[in-house]
C-alpha cells in the first residue's frame, strides 16, 4: 500500500471501503501514525460545527510569498489563524479577510485532536490553530515543512474528511524520497517528535463523488503554534 519510491499505488485506492482495518494505527515513521477511520464516531457531531466554522470563516484561495494562487482554499479556526500572501507566511489572531478574530475551536475538535495526539504516544497535547483545506479534483500540496510555528515539540494532528487521497510523507530534505500514503473520509495522521519537520504533501486529487461530502476533500490540521 506504501511505496518508498514515489511510484504508484494500488489501483483499488477509490475503493468505496478503506483496504485496512477501522481502527488500525498504522507506523509510517519513527513517530508518525496513520490512525485508520479514527474520526469517524465523531463526525455526526463534528460536521455541524465544522459548518458553523466554515459560515463565520468561509473558504478562501491564498496566495504565496511568490504570487502563485493556491489550488486549494483555505480557512482556520481557533487563537491562532494560518495565512499567506505576498507578505510571507504566519499566523494571525484575526482573519485578515473581516479583520475580526478567527472563529473559535469548537471544543469537540480539540477533544478528537488530543485523542488521536494520545493514541500516538503524544499525551498533553494542546492545539491552538487548526487549519482547514478544501480540496477539489486536481487541487494538490506541495512537498513542504510545518515550520511556522513557535515550538515544534508538539505534533502535528491532520484529519482527512471527504474523497480519498494520496498522502506524500518524506523525509528531512524535499529531494529525500517520500511514502506514498492513501487516506481514507475519518482517518488522521499523527507526527511529531523526531518526525516533526519531515516534508509532506498530498498529489492532485483524484475526481470523484463522496456520498456524504461530495466532489471534495476537506482536511482539519491541527497545531500548536503560539
Amino acid at each position: 500500500m506504501m511505496r518508498s519510491d514515489d511510484t504508484p499505488i494500488t489501483p483499488d485506492l477509490f475503493a468505496d471501503q478503506a483496504p485496512t482495518t477501522l481502527g488500525q494505527a498504522e507506523r509510517i515513521g519513527q513517530q508518525s501514525f496513520v490512525l485508520r477511520g479514527f474520526a469517524l464516531p465523531w463526525l455526526d457531531r463534528l460536521l455541524p460545527e465544522l459548518e458553523a466554522v466554515l459560515q463565520a470563516a468561509p473558504f478562501r484561495q491564498m496566495v504565496t510569498p511568490g504570487g502563485f494562487t493556491m489550488s486549494v482554499a483555505l480557512t482556520s479556526c481557533g487563537a491562532l489563524g494560518w495565512t499567506t500572501d505576498r507578505s510571507g507566511y504566519r499566523y494571525t489572531r484575526e482573519d485578515p479577510q473581516t479583520g475580526r478574530p478567527w472563529p473559535a475551536m469548537p471544543t469537540l475538535f480539540r477533544e478528537l485532536a488530543q485523542a488521536a495526539a494520545a493514541t500516538a504516544q503524544f499525551e498533553h497535547f494542546e492545539p491552538d490553530a487548526c487549519l482547514i483545506n478544501r480540496y477539489v479534483p486536481g487541487a494538490r500540496m506541495s512537498l513542504h515543512q510545518d515550520k511556522d510555528e513557535r515550538d515544534f515539540s508538539a505534533p502535528i494532528v491532520s484529519m482527512s474528511l471527504g474523497l480519498p487521497a494520496v498522502f506524500q510523507f518524506g523525509g528531512f530534505e524535499r529531494s529525500d524520497k517520500s511514502l506514498r500514503v492513501p487516506l481514507f473520509h475519518g482517518d488522521i495522521v499523527v507526527w511529531g517528535g523526531v518526525d516533526r519537520l519531515r516534508y509532506h504533501g498530498v498529489l492532485p486529487l483524484k475526481p470523484g463523488q463522496h456520498p456524504r461530502l461530495g466532489a471534495q476533500r476537506i482536511n482539519l490540521t491541527f497545531r500548536t503554534a503560539g
